[in-house]
């Protein structure tokens, strides 16, 4: 492995952890419900931008990370990472040709497709129920869309990761 791609390994793993920071970081009770999904944001994000380095294994195991630091049921949002992941891996040709605000509508119907997944995936385990609240973090994650695509790929060209 070249250095450039080492250095570019690293760079997308510290942005998984970074987001695995921010899902973490506590929000006040009222505010819960707007939390949005940063890490499902920036995975799809690395495997639109890199679908050879970052793939549906990759999605799995942040999802694994995701449920662990969360304390939830192991293997919910593995989950949903790697189905999630797997669609934006399987059309990324077709996505990455969306103009930012058609890319943001589909993120934010994968992302409620994400909600429905944890939630059906918890309901197998345990008892949950649904709380439509739970929704404006879609809302939210469609707004943040085309701000952190922008970000994160002038971030990855700066630094040449490929």
């Amino acid at each position: 492995m070249s250095t450039s791609q080492a250095h570019g390994r690293i760079w997308i793993w510290l942005s998984f952890i970074f987001a695995l920071v921010l899902q973490a970081a506590p929000w006040p009770g009222e505010l819960e419900p707007f939390r949005p999904s940063w890490v499902l944001l920036i995975t799809c994000y690395w495997v639109l931008a890199l679908p050879h380095r970052v793939n549906v294994g990759t999605a799995l195991i942040i999802g694994l990370l995701w449920d662990l630091i969360l304390g939830s049921t192991l293997g919910v949002r593995g989950l949903m990472m790697s189905v999630i992941a797997y669609i934006v891996a399987l059309n990324f040709r077709v996505l990455r040709n969306l103009s930012l605000g058609q890319q943001a509508i589909v993120f934010a119907l994968l992302s409620l497709a994400g909600k429905l997944i944890e939630f059906w995936a918890e309901y197998l385990v345990s008892s949950v129920s649904f709380e439509p609240q739970q929704l404006w973090a879609v809302l939210l994650n469609f707004i943040l869309w085309p701000w952190l695509f922008l970000l994160l790929r002038r971030i990855r060209r700066k630094l040449s990761i490929r």
